[in-house]
């Protein structure tokens, strides 16, 4: 820029000089200056500034000022679109080492990733994922806010504006950091949604594990701490009357074969009694079990009597199990884990009918009822469990040398399933350290 106007100064002389010799016949000669004065403007042979009258000079004079003058702002606005752009880089820079967070936070797994979610990652942005993503909007605005005052700027008093190569720079860079907020936008949301999710999910399990202990709770206030587990207990039926029985909650779904175990002890005589029985709208004796008399233990199925050569009146624990199945009405007859009998025919290709009431200690006239004392069984029993089918030989073997113990899959004994009337009572009882202690 200097070069080119004292290339102008230099024209403009020799135009005068030609000028005024073209005029006068004299020659112009040229004059040093002192250092920092200005070109163009005259001096006499001593160093002196001469004043001087004409009018190119003047306008000379003023360009260069204009000239100088543009140069200064120009500078400062250079200076200050440098700062900007010092700007705009630190802000891609903090948007890119978020980003470098959020992927190195992935790789620690679930809780990590929790963890530096809670942390600033760009430095001035807020660790709540909404208000980090409306700082990053406003972030954005200023920018581009920014850049357009840029672009509109314009230098007073002349016609120069930003150039395109600088706006060009400026837009790519404002572009390149759009896409990083934009990226990390839409990496919050994700971690959002996710933790969301982790949240209902934990808040589900948590419910869910407080209702399974309410209910173990609830379970064992009803049995006052009693019972080491639900199935260490026994019933016991003291006197032969009319009132005293247990009842199962539970019923027994249509089954076309049946497995029943039980643990019995009882010295009542004439005979033992009825330790279960399972009657059904229509058909009392569906299922029933008794010794009445003198008559030796009987199985009945609907009604059809089958004798059995069991003998558990000794006043020990005794292991009693009977199978049944609907083809050709084959029963089996264990005790103590050893098959004593078997037979056939009983009730063929009948099924055992739903929705009845299983009663303990009773046998019914009618559904749940009408029960007659000189059919009642006297004694304790323990660990009745039912299964909707024939059991192995080893498993029956197994419960009954206390090597195994098989909750019913139909009727279960546990204590919330079990109530006792009229006088039954419930006690604690650990079975297998009972029978040791009777042998």
């Amino acid at each position: 820029m200097l070069n080119l106007i004292v290339g102008i100064l230099y024209l403009v002389s020799g135009r005068t000089a030609r000028a005024n010799e073209g005029a006068t016949g004299s020659r112009f000669v040229c004059n040093a200056i002192p250092p920092g004065a200005e070109p163009g403007c005259g001096y006499g042979p001593t160093g002196n500034r001469v004043q001087s009258t004409s009018q190119v000079e003047d306008e000379l004079r003023n360009t260069i000022i204009q000239l100088r003058e543009t140069i200064l702002l120009q500078k400062e606005t250079i200076v200050s679109q440098q700062g900007t752009i010092k700007e705009l880089n630190s802000k891609l820079a903090r948007c890119e080492s978020s980003a470098d967070d959020t992927s190195q936070s992935r790789a620690r797994g679930q809780g990590s990733r929790r963890k530096e979610y809670g942390k600033n990652t760009m430095g001035d942005l807020p660790r709540d994922p909404s208000e980090t993503i409306d700082q990053l909007g406003k972030t954005m605005q200023s920018l581009k806010g920014r850049l357009e005052s840029l672009e509109q700027l314009r230098l007073p008093g002349s016609n120069l504006s930003l150039t395109s190569e600088l706006r060009e720079v400026l837009r790519q860079r404002l572009e390149v950091l759009e896409g990083q907020l934009l990226r990390k936008v839409s990496e919050l949301e994700e971690e959002k949604s996710q933790l969301l999710n982790e949240t209902a999910g934990h808040r589900q399990r948590t419910e869910s594990m407080l209702s399974s202990l309410l209910e173990r709770i609830t379970e064992l206030e009803r049995t006052n701490n009693a019972f080491k587990s639900p199935e260490d207990f026994k019933v016991s039926l003291s006197v032969r009357t009319n009132y005293l029985f247990g009842r199962i909650k539970k019923s027994l779904p249509e089954m076309y074969a049946f497995t029943v175990c039980m643990w019995l002890k009882s010295s009542a005589s004439p005979g033992i009694g009825t330790p279960f029985s399972y009657g059904v709208p229509g058909q009392a004796n569906e299922i029933v079990l008794i010794e009445w008399g003198n008559n030796p233990i009987e199985l009945l199925v609907n009604d059809k009597v089958a004798q059995l050569p069991l003998s558990v009146s000794d006043g020990r624990w005794h292991h009693i199990c009977i199978t049944w199945t609907t083809r050709d009405g084959f029963w089996e007859a264990y005790q103590d884990g050893e098959r004593l009998g078997t037979g056939d025919n009983l009730a063929p290709w009948h099924p055992i009918k739903p929705g009845g009431v299983i009663i303990l200690g009773q046998e019914q006239d009618i559904v749940g009822g009408r029960f007659d004392a000189t059919q009642a069984f006297v004694g304790e029993m323990s660990q009745f469990n039912m299964w909707d089918r024939v059991l192995r030989p080893g498993d029956i073997i197994g419960m009954a040398n206390c090597s195994a113990y098989m909750p019913g899959n139909v009727i279960p004994w546990v204590d919330t399933n079990v109530e006792v009337m009229g006088g039954a009572t419930k006690a604690p009882l650990e079975i297998c350290e009972e029978r040791a202690f009777d042998s």
